[in-house]
């Protein structure tokens, strides 16, 4: 997500828009490659020498005839994420059919070697289009779990729908993963999207639950090194929700700034101190290694993670990097939010997204999204309210009213892309957003200022965090307090928002047909609570051809 300042450092980011950041970890101290914290990020397994899966299988990025399958391979104890040891393993793998493996349709053999820490990816091709499959890899005689993945239908298809889990924004410190555990008892789905920070950089402490950490993560200092983000990653894959729903279904993932550092750009983040803290190119060097290592997830252009993936006639997903090309946020030093000069999606790939959307043919057009694209003003808060959603966005809490980090920060290329949309009457055009740790349902204006008198160039879905922070979390009031206050007034200043939920932590189960586009917005009963139970709360949809939101009251 944006800027979510530590307490520590609130007072001293008062009032200017991106000052220097706390003192930093000692570098020695962070990028110490220790047995004993690279082992936290291991569960706990049998003494023996046999290969173990303690991270779980997944797939990713479906494709008619192919998928992508990923696991990570424990050769021997000491080959502990991060640590470079371990012999190189030859990790076979089947697909099949039938879950118990009997009707295989293709099979084959990866090598799992330190310099991959022991990652292997197999990227399986000659599939049957929309078509559920079951895997299993296999190393030293010890089997992974067997797990159920599902092709993308023909492109050429007439698909009578489409169901993806939506999530975003799951932080290990701040609560448990029950998100992951409801949407993988769910039996019904496509595909689940992950729109960013599937990981939390932070040190131990430094970003948990109202100030309190529910679990401790791995490494406990802030990732900066190679080793430190493998070993992240390593911590993240044991979690059991996490591995159910890796389980279940094929994941469609982008990253966002907590897989590098925060309010992360092409140059820096907010969280990273030049030199203190080795340089940047490195830091982020070592974040796309140990990502792309550890993601079922196909690298695309220049090793980022846009790229488009197609399902049948009814829709196309676009997915977007909006770290790796950004300029700096906005600031007196850094330009104005309107300087055309400044780039959130960089020119490559803006052009990429103009030209899949004029020339796309399904239905729907969807875009993983991982910063809100819908403007939102603040309106007239209370100062009591105004600090802590200032704090939560990661902006100055006094004097400025605009997101810097998300499109609103860089409107001249929102401008150029809802223009295109216009000029070249593209419709059913909906974005799929994480980051800001709200739930909301927008159409997404041509011109904000006039609406709804201008046009709606296309909709708006966001969903909410799985673990970190809300508003509420930020007050430290009871859930629901301040979304009865603040929604309203978001709402009143923000004619194209329908609704905004501010407090509530979840997940979304997005619903495709040829004549809607549906969210169903789900919410945990309690983020501290392994068992936390799980309950539907709005629906809002989009009909083909309207290019606006409307309230429906079932869920799909």
């Amino acid at each position: 997500m944006t800027s979510r300042y530590r307490s520590s450092e609130a007072a001293q980011r008062l009032g200017t828009p991106f000052p220097r950041r706390r003192t930093v970890v000692k570098a020695a101290a962070a990028t110490a490659v220790l047995a004993g914290p690279l082992a936290a990020a291991l569960p706990a397994r049998a003494a023996t020498d046999a290969p173990a899966f303690l991270h779980g299988v997944a797939s990713g990025d479906p494709l008619p005839d192919g998928v992508l399958l990923w696991t990570r391979i424990t050769p021997v104890p000491e080959a502990i994420p991060g640590s470079g040891a371990g012999p190189d393993t030859e990790v076979s793998w089947v697909v099949a059919r039938d879950r118990a493996l009997t009707d295989i349709v293709a099979k084959g053999s990866v090598t799992a070697t330190a310099s991959s820490d022991h990652t292997v990816k197999a990227d399986i091709r000659g599939l049957a289009p929309a078509t559920d499959y079951w895997f299993r890899f296999s190393a030293g005689g010890t089997d992974s779990p067997v797990a159920r993945t599902r092709t993308a239908p023909a492109a050429d298809a007439d698909v009578p729908g489409l169901r993806f889990g939506v999530v975003s924004c799951a932080n290990w410190e701040a609560g448990y993963f029950a998100a992951y555990r409801h949407l993988a008892a769910r039996n019904d789905l496509d595909a689940w999207l992950h729109l960013g920070d599937y990981i939390y950089e932070y040190k131990s402490g430094e970003y948990a639950a109202r100030g309190t950490v529910v679990r401790p993560h791995a490494p406990a200092n802030e990732i900066l090194t190679l080793a430190d983000y493998r070993t992240r990653h390593a911590k993240y894959k044991t979690d059991p929700d996490l591995q159910a729903l890796h389980l279940k279904a094929p994941v469609v993932a982008i990253w966002d700034d907590h897989e590098f550092a925060d309010n992360a750009w092409s140059g820096g983040a907010v969280n990273h101190t030049e030199g203190a803290e080795g340089t940047w190119v490195a830091r982020q060097a070592a974040a796309k290694q140990a990502y792309f290592e550890w993601m079922p997830v196909r690298p695309a252009v220049a090793g980022t993670t846009y790229r488009r993936l197609r399902f049948g006639r009814l829709a196309d997903l676009s997915l977007l990097d909006l770290r790796s090309f950004r300029s700096q946020q906005a600031s007196t030093a850094s330009g104005s939010v309107d300087d055309p000069d400044r780039t959130l999606t960089g020119r490559a790939q803006l052009d990429w997204l103009k030209a899949g959307l004029k020339a796309s043919d399904t239905r729907w057009r969807l875009v993983g999204n991982s910063v809100m694209i819908s403007p939102f003003s603040f309106g007239s808060l209370t100062a009591d309210l105004l600090k802590p959603l200032a704090k939560l966005l990661g902006l100055p809490q006094e004097g400025i009213a605009t997101n810097t980090d998300q499109w609103d920060g860089y409107t001249d290329d929102r401008r150029e892309l809802l223009a295109h949309l216009r000029s070249n009457a593209i419709g059913n055009t909906v974005f799929l957003t994480g980051d800001i740790h709200m739930a909301w349902a927008n159409d997404v204006p041509v011109d904000a200022g006039t609406y709804p008198l201008s046009a709606s160039a296309a909709t708006e879905f966001v969903v909410t965090s799985v673990t970190s922070d809300n508003l509420d979390d930020i007050v430290k009031v009871p859930e629901g307090t301040v979304s009865a206050v603040a929604s309203p007034v978001i709402k009143a200043a923000n004619r194209h928002v329908h609704w905004v939920d501010t407090d509530r932590h979840g997940y979304g189960v997005l619903d495709i047909t040829a004549d809607r586009a549906q969210m169903d917005y789900y919410v945990l009963s309690d983020r501290t609570d392994a068992r936390a139970t799980s309950g539907w709360a709005r629906s809002y949809r989009t009909r083909s051809g309207t290019q606006k939101i409307e309230r429906t009251y079932d869920p799909v």
